[in-house]
Order: C-alpha cells, then sequence, then structure tokens
C-alpha cells in the first residue's frame, strides 16, 4: 500500500542521500534471489535508519528481524569505533546471505549475528543498549516490546517497523488476523506506556520512534 504516490516516494528518495553501493548491491541481489523482497528497508528508509542512528550514535545496537541485513548495515553507520550491535533472527538460509554482506562493510568486526528464538536470545546478551530496531515477527511486539525497555538505557530509541501495516490497522479486524489486533494494541502501548514517549511516523509501512524516560 502506497501511503503517498509512487511519483512522489520516488522524489523524496531522489532528494535524499544516495544508496551507498555496498547497498544497492544488497538490493538488487534480495530481489533476485530472496522470498518477499518487499521486506527489505529499501533506500529511503535506510537512509532515514542511518541518519537516526547518526544522531543517537549508540554504543550498543540490537535489532530484531535481520532479513537479508540491510537494515543492519544502515543502523551499523551510527556506531561508534567501540560500538557493537546484535542482530537476532530465526532464519537460517539466510544468515549467509547477511554474513557474506557484514563482512564486505566496514562493520565486519561490529555485527555479531545470533540465530534463534529472539525471545530466548536477548535475555543472554549482558548489554545496555541505546538503540533498538523491531522488525520481526509482529504477533510478538509487545513481548519484544516489554523485555527490551529495562535493557535501555535512558533516553534510548526503540524504532518499530510495519505498525501501519498497509493500512490494515484502519480496517474492519477479521477473526483470524491476529497480527493486526496485536499491532493495534502494541500501537496504543507506546502511546500510552509511561516509561517511553513515542511519535509514529508514515514512512514506508508506518515507523514508530519511541524514547525512554
Amino acid at each position: 500500500m502506497h501511503f503517498i504516490s509512487e511519483e512522489l516516494e520516488n522524489y523524496v528518495a531522489a532528494h535524499s542521500e544516495n544508496e551507498p553501493e555496498l547497498l544497492a548491491q544488497l538490493n538488487k541481489e534480495t530481489h533476485q534471489k530472496i522470498l518477499q523482497p518487499r521486506m527489505l528497508s529499501g533506500h529511503f528508509q535506510g537512509r532515514v535508519l542511518s541518519m537516526l542512528s547518526k544522531i543517537i550514535n549508540p554504543k550498543h545496537i540490537l535489532e530484531i528481524g535481520t532479513y537479508t541485513g540491510y537494515a543492519t548495515l544502515c543502523l551499523a553507520e551510527g556506531l561508534p569505533k567501540v560500538g557493537t550491535l546484535d542482530t537476532v533472527d530465526n532464519n537460517e538460509e539466510l544468515y549467509d546471505f547477511q554474513k557474506k554482506y557484514f563482512d564486505a562493510s566496514d562493520y565486519t568486526d561490529q555485527i555479531f549475528q545470533h540465530l534463534g528464538n529472539a525471545l530466548e536470545i536477548i535475555p543472554t546478551l549482558n548489554k545496555k543498549f541505546d538503540l533498538v530496531f523491531i522488525d520481526a515477527d509482529k504477533e510478538n511486539y509487545i513481548n519484544y516490546f516489554n523485555m527490551i525497555v529495562p535493557m535501555m538505557n535512558k533516553g534510548g530509541i526503540i524504532l518499530s517497523d510495519n505498525v501501519l501495516w498497509s493500512g490494515k490497522i484502519l480496517d474492519e479486524v477479521k477473526a483470524n488476523d491476529k497480527s493486526t489486533k496485536i499491532l493495534l494494541e502494541y500501537n496504543q502501548l507506546l502511546k500510552d506506556d509511561p516509561r517511553v514517549e513515542t511519535v509514529l511516523l508514515p514512512i514506508r509501512d508506518g515507523l514508530t520512534v519511541s524514547r525512554v524516560l
């Protein structure tokens, strides 16, 4: 679903920072070889993630949902030399694809891949995070949020992707549509939870920025 016209989206991308060459290659190969390439963050949202990370200058980043690693590399652009990025995904088939691009980047020694159930892996990470990007199974968004808030530094930022869910959040929810139901609950949680302050940006499929108080 396009919330603005495709022509306007193209104009926005053309007047934002250029897509780095490595990411352009990753983007192209994802579309050529990987199922559901629309899951990729892409040029414009990737530059938004990069800019936010550079503004935050996080020492430790957590990403929940790696896919092919595009957003991972965008977020890594804001890391200081001593910073780390832990990225968690349960798709074993994409691990080597991700690693190829991580190894080709300037951040290969700073990115740590974790394969498995994020709800089991995250508690084992002995870090306080400055930036978290949630872009995984929607049915666990609330569980992820409640797990990571205590692991955040004060003033840390939680980014939540796909919170507009192709506009389904405005439609009557079907009885078997658990993802939309959870996202509606999640969006309300972010609005009401006293532990964070939140703004929902209508970027691509919806990107929420929540600051931990």
